[in-house]
C-alpha cells in the first residue's frame, strides 16, 4: 500500500499522457463507484496470479493495484506485510520479472487496468529512475505509484513519467496539510489515491468513510483525474460509503489479500475462491 507524500517543494503539474482508456472509465455520472483491489506480485504465484488477473478482467473489476512485494512496509498491516514475505519467500517476483508478467497478461484485458506500485528503496533507488520509467510504461502497465519516493526526486519522477507516456498515482491522507493535498490531487494523472486517515492499511476510519465528502470536493479544485479512496474499505457498504462521499472509485486492499491467503492456506482453488470475494464488494447496478 502506499506511504503518502507529504510536504515538499511545489513541482509543476504533470500533464496527463495519452494512451488506453483512463483508470474508472466506465464508472457513468451518479453510478456506483470504480473499484480497485491491492495484490502482492507473486502472492499466489505468478502462473496463478495470472489466471486471477484475467478472472478480474471477466468479473468487471477496473484496476489492479500490484504491488512489486518488499518488505516491512510501515503503512501495511499484519496482513499485507504477511502476503509480501510469502512472495519474497517463493522468489522470481522482483521488478523485472513483475514486468514481464505485465507484458503477458495486459494485452489480454478488455476493463481491468495495472497500477504499478513500487517502492523506492527495494526496487528503484539502486536504477536510473528515468530509465526504469521507460521500461515500466515498455511493459504496458496503466499507471505508477512510487512508495516512499524521496521528494528531491519527484519534479524527475512526473518528468520522467510525462515522458514515457506513463500516467502517475499520487498520494495523500484525508488529513493531510490542504497545500499537500492540492499539490498531490494537481500532479495525479493516473488517480488520486486518497487515504482514508492516519495508520495501517486494513483500518477504517472512525467517522466512516461518507465522511469524506468534504475533502474529496476540495480535491475537485485541482484535479480532473479520477480520486479513489483506500484503507479500511472491506466490504460492499464500504464501497458504497465511498461512493456516497463523491469518490469515483474504492480501493480495497488487506480484505483482499486477506481473501488470497484464506484460500491458500485452505488449499482451494485461488482463482474461484478469489473470485466469490469480487462479486461480495462489486457495486451493485455495474455498467
Amino acid at each position: 500500500m502506499p506511504s503518502p507524500a507529504e510536504a515538499g517543494t511545489p513541482v509543476a503539474p504533470a500533464p496527463v499522457p495519452a494512451g488506453p482508456a483512463p483508470f474508472f472509465a466506465h464508472r457513468t455520472p451518479g453510478g456506483p463507484p470504480g473499484l480497485a483491489l491491492f495484490l502482492n506480485a507473486g502472492d499466489p504465484p505468478l502462473p496463478v496470479l495470472r489466471d486471477l488477473v484475467l478472472m478480474l478482467d471477466e468479473e468487471g473489476v477496473d484496476c489492479l493495484e500490484l504491488a512489486v512485494p518488499f518488505p516491512d512496509s510501515v503503512t501495511d498491516g499484519a496482513v499485507v506485510r504477511r502476503s509480501a514475505r510469502r512472495a519474497l519467500d517463493r522468489g522470481g517476483a522482483g521488478l523485472d520479472d513483475v514486468l514481464a508478467f505485465i507484458a503477458d497478461v495486459r494485452p489480454h484485458l478488455t476493463r481491468t487496468r495495472i497500477a504499478l506500485l513500487v517502492d523506492w528503496r527495494y526496487s528503484l533507488g539502486h536504477r536510473d529512475l528515468t530509465a526504469a520509467t521507460h521500461e515500466i510504461a515498455a511493459s504496458g502497465a496503466d499507471g505508477l505509484l512510487v512508495h516512499a519516493l524521496p521528494p528531491r526526486l519527484r519534479q524527475t519522477h512526473l518528468e520522467s513519467a510525462a515522458a514515457a507516456g506513463l500516467p502517475v498515482v499520487t498520494t495523500c491522507y484525508a488529513k493531510s496539510p490542504p497545500e499537500t493535498r492540492g499539490q498531490a490531487a494537481a500532479h495525479a494523472s493516473a488517480y488520486l489515491y486518497l487515504v482514508a486517515h492516519y495508520g495501517r492499511s486494513g483500518t477504517a476510519p472512525a467517522a466512516g468513510h461518507a465522511a469524506l465528502a468534504q475533502t474529496v470536493t476540495g480535491l475537485r479544485a485541482h484535479t480532473t483525474s479520477p480520486i479513489a479512496v483506500g484503507f479500511g474499505v472491506s466490504t460492499r457498504q464500504d464501497v458504497e460509503a465511498v461512493g456516497a462521499a463523491g469518490a469515483d472509485a474504492a480501493i480495497i486492499g488487506s480484505a483482499a489479500v486477506a481473501a488470497v491467503e484464506r484460500a491458500q492456506e485452505a488449499g482451494l482453488d485461488v482463482t474461484e475462491a478469489f473470485r466469490e470475494f469480487v462479486r461480495s464488494v462489486l457495486p451493485q447496478a455495474r455498467p
